[in-house]
């Protein structure tokens, strides 16, 4: 039983000054409060001024957690009403920092721990998290944590920040979200000799004993949490992201955000340039710059939606060419082209020259995966400008430090001729008289109105169509307005209407393709989910009065109306 204590320690009960006078008595909590009354609303303005009067963002970062940590509604409910604002503090770029620091960071459990020393004991593990109504995962081993490689158990930064948008994004309830770390130990050895690191001190495991450790916590999760619980790889590794996503992807409910989610806002933006360029993607020629995991994602669903204008695959594989550290993806360089990549190899000479591959391919497209800051330079960017009337540049590395060329060297460098995205924010940028508020590829566009479709519906497994189905929705959602001013992707502030799209449509393409698991299906899919939505606003916790119930208010007729015709005209009576 809660008692009138629990209702301030708890985060998700406490409403700080906007308890009510009655409900302070009734909870007998007067006294434990400064007595003024404060409206959630008035909350929400101490809590914008007191994060404007902080200049470093990591400060910024510190006050949200500590506001997470003890008013739930209040902490969304803030990150909600200025998306555009506060997105950068609690995701990309910030929440790098806040990973690299998180020894300082790290104040109470939000998520799990498990250890590769737990193998054999996982699903125990599970069962000690409190909540058991959990609907969601996000999990990370840590080796690559964004651009900023190994970090280990400070990865865990990144699950929380995930699941912090799925309800501030989407209305995902929070109490059915859950982050974990799979701690496998870290060969960065700055960590391992860093006095504040939490995590296990031991080199990585890999090979079997990793692979039985995922086996173990991926069916651990399905006997806790249920077969349709949704599970999300976040910031893997080249070596396992691609392998372990292609290894479950067909059995578990299940997706990879830096793989799928990554292409699927990329491929939004390709579908939004359509417009300025007047031309399909079939006819676009595309370069990637990195052939990782994020790479070959985003050229995988290209070419599908290449497929759906009309091409060949062969045809539409074609199209894309692909250089990683070892050059150009040709099926002729010594060495040979990593397995998960293959597909993009290309019968051509072999070249580690990226500067001469953007002259002798003319690439219309160029996409940076590399983390590689600055690689798109002023020759290359120049050189774009040749290769087509309007081309398209996406610096899509992360964060912000690691982007491989800034908008305002992309519109210098291509006299203002470029359609440009980066992956993380850019303050605008003036060219001659004409000021750009570029697009941010964020995958916070896709994955939390994803994730509320799937969640709703108990999707059995997430199939690749989903994520295009996904571009679409969001390419859509791009304004002529928008177009204007040089943005492929809407403003953030619009991204709670995206996902609520997003997932209707996936709730749509989950009982078309009869992998829903809700029955009956519901006849309203809008009254579906919104009756599903976290309610951001405070409620009471007063027992509620429930009065005898009125008698439903009936129009009653008048009497001429009901005797109409039943009274007799005595000149119509004939006597007996």
């Amino acid at each position: 039983m809660l008692r009138g204590i629990d209702h301030l320690r708890d985060p998700r009960l406490n409403k700080g000054l906007a308890f009510t006078l009655e409900e302070r008595q009734a909870l007998g909590i007067i006294g434990l409060l400064a007595p003024l009354y404060k409206t959630q609303e008035e909350q929400l303005n101490i809590c914008r001024v007191s994060l404007d009067r902080y200049k470093n963002d990591l400060n910024k970062y510190l006050y949200l957690v500590e506001l997470h940590d003890t008013n739930e509604k209040l902490f969304f409910s803030l990150i909600s009403n200025d998306v555009e604002k506060y997105l950068p503090i609690v995701y990309t770029p910030t929440v790098g920092v806040a990973c690299q620091k998180f020894g300082v960071v790290y104040k109470r459990a939000r998520g799990l721990f498990i250890t590769i020393n737990d193998k054999g004991h996982v699903l125990n593990i599970l069962k000690n998290w409190p909540e058991q109504d959990i609907r969601a995962i996000v999990f990370t081993d840590g080796e690559r944590i964004l651009g900023l490689g190994d970090l280990g158990a400070y990865g865990m930064g990144i699950p929380i920040g995930k699941l912090a948008l799925y309800t501030a994004l989407a209305g995902i309830k929070p109490h059915q979200c859950l982050p974990v770390t799979l701690d496998v130990g870290t060969d960065n050895q700055e960590l391992l000799e860093d006095p504040l690191y939490i995590g296990l001190r031991q080199k990585r495991v890999r090979g079997k004993d990793y692979d039985e450790f995922l086996a173990e916590f991926m069916e651990a999760c399905i006997k806790r949490y249920g077969a349709n619980i949704l599970l999300q790889f976040e910031d893997f590794a080249l070596g396992n992201a691609t392998r372990l996503l292609n290894m479950y992807r067909d059995v578990y409910c299940t997706f990879n955000d830096d793989i799928q989610g990554t292409a699927s806002v990329a491929v939004a933006g390709l579908m939004t340039t359509e417009r300025i360029t007047k031309k399909k993607l079939a006819e676009y020629t595309f370069l990637f710059l990195g052939a990782g995991s994020a790479a070959t994602g985003i050229a995988n669903l290209t070419v599908a939606a290449m497929i759906e204008q009309g091409l060949s695959e062969n045809d539409a594989r074609n199209r894309v060419y692909m250089f990683d550290i070892e050059g150009l993806l040709s099926n002729k360089r010594q060495g040979g082209i990593p397995e998960h990549c293959k597909q993009f190899g290309k019968e051509v000479e072999p070249s580690k020259d990226f500067e001469q591959c953007v002259k002798t391919l003319k690439p219309t497209c160029l996409i940076g995966c590399s983390t590689v800051k600055g690689a798109f330079n002023e020759k290359i960017l120049k050189q774009m400008a040749q290769n087509a009337e309007r081309p398209v540049i996406f610096a899509l590395s992360n964060p912000t430090s690691k982007a491989e060329c800034t908008p305002e060297d992309a519109y210098n460098l291509t006299n203002g001729t470029c359609i440009y995205a980066s992956g993380s924010p850019f303050p605008p940028v003036k060219y001659k008289d004409k000021e750009y508020h570029t697009g941010q590829g964020n995958n916070s566009y896709i994955f939390p109105g994803l994730a509320l479709g799937i969640i709703a519906v108990r999707a059995r497994i997430i199939p690749e169509y989903m994520f295009l189905s996904a571009a679409r929705t969001l390419a859509n959602f791009v304004s002529e307005s928008d177009l204007g001013i040089g943005r492929i992707y809407p403003p953030l502030s619009d991204i709670r209407k995206v996902s609520y799209s997003i997932a209707l449509e996936i709730c749509n393409l989950a009982y078309e393709k009869g992998i829903a698991t809700v029955h009956p299906k519901p006849k309203d899919f809008k009254k579906f989910l919104k009756d599903q939505l976290y309610d951001l606003n405070y409620y009471s916790p007063l027992p509620a009065f429930y009065p005898y119930p009125k008698p439903p208010e009936i129009k009653v007729k008048s009497v001429e109306e009901v005797y109409k015709g039943l009274v007799l005209d005595p000149k119509t009576v004939k006597p007996k």
